[in-house]
Order: C-alpha cells, then sequence, then structure tokens
C-alpha cells in the first residue's frame, strides 16, 4: 500500500513553527499535536531560520535564486535555438553557393 504525501500550506508551517519558536513549545509535542514527523518539523524551523522572508514559497512561487535559474534556462534554450538556426542557414547557402 502506498502512503499518499502531505501537503501543507505555509500558514500552517508557519504557525507550527510559531509553536516552538515563540511559544517554546517542544519539538517532539508541537509534532505530536499535529500529527507531524518531528524531523518533518525539525527541517521547517530550519528553513524559517535560515531565510524567514521567502521559507515555504508555496505552489508557484519561487526564491529569486529559482526565478533566475528559469530565466537563465529560458535565455540558454532560445539562445541553442539560435544557434541551430544560424548552423542550418549556414549550411543551405554553403550548399548554395558551391
Amino acid at each position: 500500500m502506498e502512503m499518499q504525501r502531505r501537503k501543507f500550506s505555509r500558514e500552517f508551517k508557519l504557525e507550527a513553527v510559531k509553536l516552538v519558536r515563540e511559544r517554546r513549545v517542544s519539538v517532539s509535542q508541537a509534532a505530536r499535536d499535529l500529527d507531524l514527523h518531528e524531523n518533518v518539523l525539525r527541517k521547517w524551523v530550519r528553513e524559517q531560520a535560515a531565510d524567514p522572508g521567502s521559507a515555504f514559497p508555496g505552489h508557484g512561487v519561487l526564491k529569486p535564486e529559482q526565478q533566475e535559474i528559469e530565466r537563465l534556462r529560458r535565455e540558454l534554450a532560445r539562445m541553442k535555438a539560435e544557434r541551430d538556426i544560424r548552423k542550418k542557414a549556414a549550411a543551405y547557402f554553403a550548399r548554395d553557393s558551391i
């Protein structure tokens, strides 16, 4: 039997982290109360501490570094396509001039 991966909203994660960091509930107690594995909650606490502004971006919201990587990938794909078109055109015109 395959387990379905659970998904949690950004708000849920932030509230779970707040229990641990602000209300001083132990990770193990908070994890039990929220029906989470302790390691999952520990990871959320680390992520939020490392980058509070863009922790838990959710679906469709990329961190600035990820946006830049995606932009560069699109640009690279476009440049490769242009290069391939130029190669084909150069080969076509070279063949015609013989």
